[in-house]
């Protein structure tokens, strides 16, 4: 994907210092924008919906951080200065000025080149989120095991509003390339894990998915209302989903639920293989049963 020409500072080979930590700037009579939860394309990352933040207290500094920050995607890992202006619609100078905080946080981190990156610091944060933390550490064995066994992809998701986010992915050797990364968001229309979590999610959360703009993969994505409508309730009878060539032609995904000590559904483990290698029913069994160890695991009193 293209990029607009390097600032000045890029076309030498470098950047201005970083600025010496600044706690509080002025904003726009409105307030600068921010990207809020769930507000990332299912598919390629890239930010979707924005909202204002506040202009009260701390909030236009903290939105610019979370704006920079958040203009970060699988597609744009890494930025320079001008880009990251570019991206989040902040001036060089105000990103400039949050780049000197961000980096001597650890937030991000620059190169040798010049280019900002997510910085270890904010991963290692990241990764004790209680929902991702817990869930990883009791699901990992099976999930191995399974990985093991089949030699496939083998992914675990949780639903994050009305879009899932994967958790843990571990790729077999030769199997079917997929769009999904750890971290990653997606619709929950169309993959195994996300139609186990569309079909066992609040009322609410499916009308508001159902009703709005369904994404559309590929010439066998379901886009139609009524026909997720019966394919959920179809989940939840049999105890699985199958989605079959609707992320991608060459693609098909089983998925089971993962349920806590009370029985409520709190991610979805899959298969994810190549189309036409094995039966759903055959796959089913398999993840069925990694879904149902995952489940006693949760459930189980801790030490």
């Amino acid at each position: 994907m293209g990029n607009a020409a390097a600032d000045g500072a890029e076309q030498t080979g470098g950047e201005p210092p970083a600025a010496e930590p600044h706690t509080q700037g002025r904003g726009s009579r409105t307030g600068p924008l921010s990207h809020g939860p769930g507000s990332q394309h299912p598919r390629t990352g890239q930010p979707g919906r924005i909202r204002r933040v506040p202009q009260s207290g701390s909030g236009p500094v903290l939105g610019r951080a979370l704006q920079i920050l958040g203009s970060f995607s699988t597609d744009h890992p890494e930025m320079s200065l001008s880009e990251l202006s570019r991206k989040s619609g902040l001036p060089v100078s105000t990103v400039h000025r949050m780049l000197g905080e961000l980096t001597a946080w650890g937030a991000l981190e620059r190169g040798a080149d010049g280019r900002y990156r997510i910085g270890l610091r904010l991963w290692q944060v990241g990764s004790l989120a209680p929902r991702s933390q817990g869930l990883r550490e009791h699901a990992m064995p099976f999930l191995q095991d399974l990985s093991q066994i089949t030699r496939e992809n083998v992914q675990l998701a949780v639903r994050e509003g009305t879009e899932l986010v994967f958790v843990e992915r571990i790729a077999g050797s030769g199997a079917v390339p997929v769009l999904t990364r750890v971290g990653g968001r997606f619709a929950l229309t169309a993959t195994g894990v996300g139609l186990v979590l569309l079909a066992h999610a609040p009322v609410d959360v499916q009308e508001q998915v159902l009703t709005g703009p369904l994404e559309h993969f590929t010439p066998r994505t379901i886009t139609d209302p009524q026909v997720l409508r019966r394919l959920l309730a179809d989940i939840r009878t049999n105890g699985y989903a199958v989605s079959e060539r609707q992320v991608t032609m060459d693609s098909l995904s089983v998925a089971a639920p993962v349920r806590d000590g009370e029985n409520t559904v709190i991610a979805a483990v899959s298969l994810v293989v190549h189309h036409g290698s094995a039966s759903p029913r055959a796959l089913a069994q398999l993840v069925c049963t990694s879904a149902r160890a995952i489940s006693r695991a949760m459930a189980a009193p801790r030490a």
